[in-house]
């Protein structure tokens, strides 16, 4: 018996739309973007997108259709993790929106243009940003403008100059707004000065401008056409924009975390190796690095060519993370931001369009090292409740327990009152053996931390 279940993520897109059937994905190309889709894959630029990463690769299919409209069904690569923009720092946003460039220019080459820029259409393969959304292209119109001029502007320029020019923070108004940020609300953010910046000071604050001198229903544009010239222009200069802003991750509480620690070098080699020979145990598929930091840990993972999500709360460690990636042209490993304590929710109509991070699990591995004081003390969350919470999201654990004598610890309890009477190893341990069966543990040596490798019991009935 065959089993369709559409995605949510795609049902706006009267071109198409994503699909499951039989555990693979497929995306419906409808009729009435049958001409666009031949267009895409006959003048040469599927292939030169494809062949350059810029676009995930797809075969075409026998596959009846999902629903009426339907012209064609094709297989589409799968991406293995799906992340979303307010989940990547400065750089991966920056290196997004470039892409997304590289694909509009190459585009307008071959008589075609992007019809959207949405940042929810990249995705990355490990450290590179890749278009996911076969059916944006559409025929392009001498004279007429870029229809996605705006979209790229509230989902790319807008978060990049706020998170360059007032705060790195600001980035997080991605994540509630689901259509980019309002260019009304990154005019009003910015500083003064970045009026007088000729890129900003266009494509931002004279762009919202625009759209409220537009806004009145009464009020038409002037119907002027944009040559091919100006067309491309407008393209180099974003480009030039976007380019030109930066972010440096500094001062920020975790990002020299291990220039900080306790830990002697005969610490870190020893949890190093125990971290490699657990993973060894545990043969994961999967990993996600709860508390990565700069990625120390979770390289472990990756190098051994495990898919690996590092997630961390600090955005400079996740940028300091991601531009060792990126140098590396790391392929097996995805720096993300994240609060464990406040993952990203489901969002957008009926919370269904963009998936919970919960809901992206659960990976075979989660590895929680140096995590638990920060939750247990400096969050205050019982530790059945983060049991719970670890139980939910994967197979097996490697997690280390830090005891209140440490100074990472010690640093904790100095601005509180010690409330916490119950953190001890053998509360830890109680707790966890409620969820979890023991497979193996060892002390870090020169430290007072022990790292254990537990496996998830049969659920309960």
């Amino acid at each position: 018996m065959r089993t369709d279940e559409s995605l949510p993520s795609s049902f706006r897109d009267p071109s198409g739309f994503l699909f499951h059937r039989g555990g693979r994905l497929y995306r419906q190309v409808n009729a009435s973007y049958r001409a666009d889709y031949k267009l895409l894959m006959e003048s040469g630029l599927y292939q030169d997108l494809t062949t350059q990463g810029l676009l995930v690769p797809h075969v075409e299919t026998s596959e009846p259709h999902m629903s009426g409209g339907g012209s064609l069904v094709i297989e589409p690569e799968v991406i293995p993790f799906i992340s979303y923009a307010y989940e990547w720092c400065f750089s991966q946003l920056q290196d997004a929106a470039l892409a997304t460039l590289a694909v509009q220019k190459q585009a307008v080459e071959r008589g075609m243009s992007l019809k959207d820029a949405s940042a929810y259409n990249i995705q990355f393969r490990g450290c590179r940003p890749v278009m996911i959304d076969t059916l944006s292209f559409e025929r392009y119109c001498e004279g007429e403008p870029w229809v996605a001029y705006r979209q790229f502007c509230q989902h790319f320029l807008a978060p990049l100059a706020l998170m360059s020019h007032a705060d790195v923070r600001l980035g997080q108004l991605l994540r509630v707004n689901i259509d980019g940020i309002p260019l009304d609300l990154a005019s009003h953010l910015l500083p003064s000065k970045t009026r007088l910046n000729l890129g900003l000071g266009t494509h931002i604050h004279l762009h919202a401008q625009t759209q409220r001198k537009y806004a009145d229903k009464q009020a038409k544009p002037d119907g002027r056409k944009m040559s091919r010239m100006a067309y491309l222009g407008l393209i180099d200069n974003l480009e030039s924009t976007t380019r030109k802003l930066s972010w440096k991750p500094e001062g920020t509480e975790w990002a020299d975390y291990y220039a900080a620690t306790n830990y002697t070098a005969d610490s870190l080699e020893h949890k190093t190796r125990l971290v490699g020979e657990y993973l060894q145990k545990a043969q994961p598929k999967t990993v996600w690095d709860l508390g990565a930091n700069t990625g120390r840990f979770s390289r472990i993972a990756a190098e051994r060519g495990i898919p690996t999500i590092a997630f961390d709360i600090d955005p400079a460690a996740v940028e300091l993370n991601y531009l060792d990636c990126r140098k590396r042209d790391e392929k097996s490993m995805l720096p993300l931001f994240s609060d464990v304590t406040n993952p990203s929710p489901a969002i957008g109509w009926q919370n269904r369009e963009r998936q919970s991070l919960i809901e992206r699990g659960p990976c075979d591995t989660a590895m929680a090292l140096a995590l638990i004081h920060h939750l247990a003390i400096g969050n205050n969350l019982p530790l059945d409740r983060i049991v719970d919470f670890t139980a939910g999201i994967c197979r097996t654990l490697i997690i280390e327990f830090v005891p209140k004598t440490d100074s990472q610890v010690q640093r904790l309890l100095a601005t509180r009152e010690d409330i916490f009477p119950n953190y001890t190893r053998e509360a830890f341990e109680r707790a966890f053996s409620a969820r979890f069966a023991l497979l193996a543990s060892s002390p870090v040596r020169d430290s007072e931390r022990n790292i254990y490798l537990m496996e998830l019991r049969q659920p309960r009935q």
